[in-house]
């Protein structure tokens, strides 16, 4: 029971996320009753009835029916919600309180919806999105916490990524893969392997789950009209990772510094580092439900887009950047345990302070439906294989597709042609002549391979 002086100290902050006034009990209980299903559904909150909205206490008084009709209508929440409702007396006028706790067995339901708090207001849930994000607040529903009935973690699981698992965690060798199952609750309580389990571990989740790929898409210019090169990666998430970033790195520019006799130093246009970030955030948060989008880089001339379905949970949205909750605890567990998550809530700060350090704009973060992060591409930076003496050695054309090759390594012939405008024989005929002057080479099968500044 809160004394006079704190009640007061409510008043004169005014209402809030916490806090509701109402003058009297409105002429419909249930209104009432909707407000303190919103603040048990949130972190609890106090109704003050004989205060109106400017914080000025009008004395009113609650006749024994009343009190009963409240007690009566809060007792239709579900699950049962125990509230206290007493009166205080301030400057001889008298307020009643409820008191409502912020609820243990969340969601709680008033004829048979879900209410809110949002800033100073209650709010009903209509939409699935609200619901399912929610849910998620709640700790009552994560897709990868589902059972997964046709995943068989002892026959259909990838031995490779099993094996990768335990070199990246460091486990011991001697630990049976099944205790290291059991230990990392890759089941449900009747012993069916869970969806994290399947798209972590398994050999090609995708068979089940064709939204779970990343796809990485390389655009000429700066929006989507040219696609040079579009790849769709699968597999188990590790494995998405990991082909994602080799195909970044593939695309990205990259300058050597070379002091004295030790080791070569790497200058990426961008910082690597943020990548690995903001992949890992994208395969540990992303909407898994969300089946009709899957993640997303694409890069463009002057900037690189990672986009994963599903906004930000509103818990985070109210702290973003410094309060982290996942929509998958099991997979972002997994990738911790790999130690490819550092500390939790840490991942923007760091992409920021990387960006910050290579003295380029701090990344931007979109949060409405997706959630995007936009990193933004340095100058080019200069290779010193072209050098003026180069220049002087090969012809325009041949200078326009060193180019595009600097711009977009891993091209083959005929995209190259595209871009110069040339038949594929003309180009074929600049590529060879770039090619025997050591300035490019080609890498990879002939049929599926490219050139690449050698």
């Amino acid at each position: 029971m809160l004394n006079t002086e704190t009640i007061q100290s409510l008043i004169d902050s005014g209402e809030g996320y916490n806090v509701e006034f109402k003058v009297r009990v409105p002429s419909k209980v249930r209104e009432l009753t909707e407000e303190i299903c919103a603040f048990a559904n949130a972190e609890g909150g106090y109704l003050l009835i004989g205060v109106d909205d400017n914080g000025q206490v009008v004395d009113t008084n609650l006749e024994n029916d009343k009190r009963s009709a409240i007690q009566g209508s809060i007792s239709e929440i579900s699950p049962a919600l125990h509230c206290e409702l007493y009166s205080v007396n301030l400057v001889n006028k008298t307020v009643w309180v409820i008191d409502v706790p912020s609820g243990k067995d969340k969601p709680y339901i008033f004829s048979g919806s879900i209410y809110v708090r949002e800033g100073a207001n209650s709010q009903k849930l209509h939409t699935a999105e609200e619901m399912r994000s929610f849910f998620q607040e709640c700790n009552k529903i994560f897709f990868d916490h589902i059972p997964c009935h046709w995943f068989n973690i002892y026959m259909d699981a990838d031995e490779q990524m099993i094996k990768d698992f335990r070199t990246e965690a460091k486990l011991s060798p001697s630990t049976p893969d099944k205790q290291i199952f059991e230990n990392l609750e890759l089941f449900t309580e009747n012993g069916t392997a869970k969806n994290g389990a399947a798209m972590f571990f398994g050999k090609q989740p995708e068979r089940k789950f064709p939204h779970a790929i990343t796809r990485c898409v390389l655009f000429k210019g700066t929006n989507k009209v040219y696609i040079i090169d579009d790849k769709a990666f699968g597999g188990s998430l590790y494995q998405q990772y990991l082909q994602a970033m080799s195909w970044l790195e593939s695309k990205l520019q990259v300058a050597y510094k070379i002091e004295g006799a030790g080791p070569r130093e790497e200058i990426w246009e961008i910082p690597l580092t943020v990548f690995k970030e903001a992949i890992i955030n994208a395969l540990s948060h992303r909407d898994y439900y969300e089946q009709g989008a899957s993640i997303m880089i694409e890069m463009f001339d002057d900037r690189v887009e990672i986009s994963n379905p599903g906004g930000l949970l509103p818990v985070v949205a109210k702290d973003f950047g410094h309060k982290s909750m996942t929509r998958n605890p099991l997979i972002f567990g997994l990738f911790t345990r790999m130690h490819l998550v550092e500390r939790v809530a840490s991942g923007i700060p760091r992409m920021q302070e990387a960006m910050k350090e290579a003295n380029l704009p701090e990344p931007e973060f979109h949060t409405e439906g997706m959630f995007t992060a936009v990193f933004k591409r340095g100058v080019s930076i200069k290779n010193d294989t072209v050098n003026d003496t180069v220049n002087d050695t090969i012809n325009l054309k041949e200078r326009e597709v060193l180019n595009i090759i600097k711009l977009y390594p891993g091209l083959n012939s005929s995209k190259i042609a595209e871009l110069i405008n040339k038949s594929i024989p003309s180009a074929k005929r600049y590529l060879n002549s770039l090619v025997k002057l050591g300035l490019i080479e080609f890498r990879g099968a002939q049929k599926n391979g490219g050139y690449y500044l050698k």
